[in-house]
C-alpha cells in the first residue's frame, strides 16, 4: 500500500514537471513573436522626429497671446470731475433793513380854523377850537380862543361849559351837529364852525 502512494505521487510530479518544461519554449516563442516598441513621435504622424524643428529666423521670443493682454485688466486712475462753465459764488442773503422809528402817539390834537362870533349887528370876538382825538374818536374839546369883555364874557363862559371837557356834548355827539346855547348864538355859530375844521382834519 505504501509503495503504491510513492507510486502514485511520483507518476503525478514527473507529470507535472513534463509540462512545466513543454510550456516554457512555447511562452518564449510568443513573447519571440511579439512586435517591439516603437518610440512614440509627439510631432505628430507624417514629422521625422529626428529633424529639428525650424528656428525663428527674427531670433525674438515669443510673444504672449493677445488674450491674456486683454485679460489684464489696467488699474483705474485717479480722476477729478472739475466743473465747466463760470464759476459762481452764493452769497448769504443781506437781512432786510430796518428803520426804527419812533412810535405815533395814538392822541392827537387837532386844532380848527378860528372864525369870529358875529350877527347882524356887531362883532363879539374870535372863536377857535381844538379837539383831542384818539383813534377814530373824540376824547376832549377846548377852546385855544373865546370872546371876553362885557357881556361876551358871560356868553362865552355858557358855551365853553356845555361843548369843552370830555364829558361836554362835543364828546358825547362825536360830531359838529351841537345844540346852541340860548343867549349866545353868535358864539355857539362860531365854535361849531371852527370844530367842524378841525373833524375835517382829524377824519
Amino acid at each position: 500500500m505504501r509503495r503504491a502512494l510513492l507510486a502514485i505521487t511520483g507518476l503525478a510530479a514527473s507529470t507535472t514537471a513534463l509540462v512545466v518544461l513543454k510550456g516554457s519554449p512555447g511562452t518564449t516563442q510568443v513573447a519571440q513573436n511579439l512586435p517591439t516598441a516603437q518610440p512614440v513621435n509627439p510631432s505628430g504622424p507624417g514629422i521625422d522626429p529626428s529633424v529639428a524643428p525650424a528656428a525663428d529666423p527674427s531670433g525674438a521670443a515669443p510673444k504672449p497671446s493677445e488674450t491674456a493682454d486683454a485679460s489684464v485688466s489696467p488699474k483705474p486712475g485717479k480722476t477729478t470731475a472739475k466743473p465747466s462753465g463760470t464759476k459762481t459764488t452764493a452769497k448769504a442773503p443781506t437781512a432786510p433793513r430796518t428803520t426804527t422809528k419812533a412810535p405815533q402817539s395814538t392822541t392827537r390834537r387837532i386844532t380848527g380854523t378860528g372864525f369870529d362870533a358875529k350877527d347882524d349887528r356887531e362883532t363879539y370876538g374870535y372863536v377857535q377850537v381844538q379837539i383831542v382825538v384818539s383813534g377814530n374818536k373824540i376824547i376832549d374839546a377846548v377852546t385855544t380862543s373865546l370872546p371876553s369883555g362885557g357881556e361876551s364874557d358871560i356868553h362865552s363862559g355858557d358855551v365853553r361849559s356845555k361843548y369843552n371837557g370830555t364829558g361836554g356834548e362835543v364828546v358825547q355827539k362825536q360830531s359838529a351837529n351841537l345844540n346852541t346855547v340860548s343867549g349866545a348864538t353868535a358864539t355857539s355859530n362860531a365854535y361849531k364852525s371852527s370844530l367842524r375844521a378841525a373833524i375835517e382834519q382829524a377824519f
